[in-house]
């Protein structure tokens, strides 16, 4: 009898987990709002779990998600090329911003009603790696040992605004240099450092020749200026095959918490947006680690960690 019960206890306890880990990957990867989330589980499953139910559901796997996202900070910290950006959030009536961190794969979201350089000190620790590759961004800049690469699809876009602006001085033919440089980038693993030594030296002279322009519309004088800022940091992925030539990256990685955004709105606390940005860091490490959503999801509330997969 004693066998029997205790049977049955391990099989509830397995099926709250199950339960669990379900309502988290319909509510955070399917992004399914709370009220028709329970409409939801009780159709399909016959299951009377109010809105209520669902939030104490989710406050209760706050410190298992903490726990693994500490677990791939950790990982994210030990490389050495970290990538950044940040998107709005709403929580309730206040401003808040969703920034990412990663590198390979790791990522790590971090939810902060603040866009201040705060975010990235408090993140990163004592830890400061050697190079960074983020937007201009004045809080992400400033933290590599090294050297940082800038975005150039960032710019590029910034470019083609001063463009519309009516700037034909600059503009135009610092579009064709960085698209030019972009394109090298993307054939980069075919060439010799010996050639993209010698495409970073031809670059920087046409850039030169570019920047003694004096372009006299508004849009192409604060075009220059950001230029003569940044300069530094535009083909640094030229000779350090580690950086990408932009950040993407980075906005494959938030893009499925705009969508989320735009499908729910908001949050109702600061806490919900915090286990958001935790779940978020299990969801994306798991997919860069071949683990897919609801995988992660149960490894998490398990205790257990993402283990990277075995190279072939």
């Amino acid at each position: 009898m004693q066998g029997r019960t205790a049977r049955r206890h391990a099989q509830g306890v397995a099926l709250r987990r199950h339960l669990r880990a379900l309502v988290l990957y319909l509510r955070f990867a399917q992004n399914i709002a709370l009220e028709r989330l329970s409409t939801l589980l009780s159709t399909l499953f016959g299951l009377d779990v109010s809105e209520g139910a669902i939030v104490e559901l989710l406050r209760a796997s706050r410190t298992a998600f903490a726990a693994q996202r500490e677990a791939i900070r950790a990982r994210l910290l030990a490389g050495t090329v970290p990538q950044s950006d940040e998107t709005g959030l709403r929580v309730g009536k206040a401003n808040w911003y969703l920034w990412v961190f990663h590198h390979e794969e790791s990522a790590v979201f971090v939810a902060k009603p603040t866009r201040a350089q705060t975010v990235v000190s408090d993140f990163l620790g004592d830890v400061r790696p050697d190079y960074w590759v983020s937007d201009r961004y004045a809080g992400q800049m400033g933290w590599a040992m090294k050297d940082h690469q800038v975005c150039l699809a960032h710019l590029i876009r910034d470019v083609q605004y001063a463009i519309d602006c009516g700037d034909d001085v600059l503009g135009p033919d610092l579009r064709r240099l960085l698209e030019q440089a972009c394109g090298i980038g993307a054939r980069r693993a075919d060439l010799s450092d010996a050639t993209l030594k010698s495409y970073k030296y031809r670059l920087e002279a046409r850039l030169d020749r570019l920047m003694a322009r004096a372009p006299k519309q508004p849009a192409g004088v604060k075009l220059a200026a950001m230029i003569k800022r940044t300069r530094r940091f535009l083909f640094v992925f030229l000779t350090n095959r580690d950086l990408p030539a932009t950040n993407n990256g980075s906005e494959r990685a938030i893009r499925p918490c705009v969508i989320f955004r735009k499908v729910t709105y908001c949050f109702r606390s600061g806490w919900g947006a915090e286990l958001y940005a935790d779940i978020r860091s299990v969801i994306e490490t798991g997919r860069r680690r071949a683990i897919d959503a609801l995988e992660a999801i149960r490894l998490t509330l398990a205790g257990m960690p993402l283990a990277s997969p075995v190279p072939s």
